[in-house]
């Protein structure tokens, strides 16, 4: 049986929904998240805002050996709960299995389209 690669838990500091803005591409920030393991990954989901007090309640599941994308501003993504547009946050996960975890953000608010992507810590 090969190493698993990844840990169990990941902060993603810098958060920030952007709004849809009206290219073609919408914008949106997404988790993508890698369980190279042989059991489901089961993902408890903590956010941190600035000014109001931290939201648990969200909880994500990724079946062994594949990958998944969760996007913020799908509310089934973030069972039920709307994600603030243009506001700072921060997001913890905490998963029952070894992980690997992707942070992207598309923002077009500006003329030219912005797109970034980086692993979390």
């Amino acid at each position: 049986m090969d190493i698993v690669v990844g840990k169990k838990n990941w902060v993603i500091p810098d958060c920030e929904l952007p709004p849809e803005g009206e290219g073609v591409m919408k914008g949106h920030e997404s988790v993508i998240i890698v369980n190279d393991g042989y059991e489901k990954a089961v993902i408890e989901v903590k956010l941190y805002f600035t000014d109001k007090p931290a939201y648990t309640g969200i909880t994500w599941e990724v079946e062994p050996q594949s990958v998944r994308c969760f996007r913020m501003n799908n509310t089934k993504d973030m069972c039920g709960y709307v994600v603030p547009l243009e506001t700072q946050y921060a997001m913890k996960l905490k998963s029952s299995e070894k992980i690997v975890v992707q942070y992207g953000r598309l923002d077009n608010r500006q003329t030219n389209l912005a797109y970034y992507t980086t692993l979390g810590y």
